[in-house]
């Protein structure tokens, strides 16, 4: 789990800090299930008591004791709670983001917008539901409506808007209308972070039950959907081989 790609400032948000090698661990050794990388391991760390304790309620020490890191290790690597929580939040939207303005950018020789939002929908649902942790939840924290978290709230705004672009151009004909409310076009990713509230139920098929349900909620036939799957999956393969 990460933040910013690259080095550098972020237009819409604070600039990156560039990984730096840690210090020792403590000697209560290293988190369990560790990355490895002690940047990563305090991340990982900062996930779990941010989702489980709260964001108020946990402390630098905690945190460092559930790293298997000293304070000052932490601190090392970022300023402090505000700067963790910022990475995380950013990781939840960024990946997301990116593919999204590839495809609205994308011409109808790549695919239909119709497997466009399902390809988006997909990689979404996938990304917010396969974390370790439910970091997805990370944004209904009041502390998240902080004004140094404002760069999230703008890529977020931005995937908002990709998704309301696909699902216009994605709907049949009768029901375009409809999404030209802010409201209505805005239930596709409402559909997909669903994922975040039902953690307990996803399994390995939950991202694509949402990706289908969100060309649902656009008004495209259940037959139309089942029968463009395959090119979603191809799209996903071709734009984020990685995943």
């Amino acid at each position: 789990m990460g933040g910013d790609r690259g080095d550098g400032a972020d237009p819409a948000g604070t600039p990156s800090r560039t990984p730096r090698t840690g210090r020792p661990r403590a000697a209560s050794g290293a988190r369990r299930g560790s990355t490895g990388s002690t940047r990563e391991d305090i991340l990982d760390a900062a996930a779990e008591l941010f989702t489980t304790l709260g964001f108020t309620r946990t402390s630098t020490r905690a945190l460092g004791e559930a790293a298997g890191v000293r304070q000052a290790t932490l601190y090392y690597h970022f300023a402090g709670k505000d700067e963790l929580l910022a990475e995380l939040l950013d990781a939840t939207v960024r990946p997301s983001l990116d593919l999204a303005e590839r495809l609205v950018a994308a011409a109808e020789a790549l695919a239909s917008p119709a497997v466009r939002l399902h390809a988006l929908a997909r990689f979404d649902a996938d990304l917010l539901g396969r974390s370790r942790w439910n970091v997805g939840a990370l944004y209904l924290l009041p502390e998240a409506r902080a004004e140094q978290h404002a760069g999230f709230w703008a890529r977020r705004e931005r995937l908002v808007s990709a998704y309301r672009t696909l699902a216009r151009a994605a709907a049949p004909e009768r029901a375009g209308a409809a999404l030209d409310d802010p409201v209505a076009a805005a239930v596709p990713m409402a559909v997909v972070e669903s994922v975040i509230q039902q953690r307990s139920l996803a399994g390995e098929g939950t991202p694509l039950a949402l990706a289908d349900a969100c060309l649902r909620a656009v008004g495209v036939a259940p037959e139309d959907v089942a029968a463009l799957e395959p090119a979603s999956a191809a799209v996903l393969a071709a734009l984020a081989p990685g995943r």
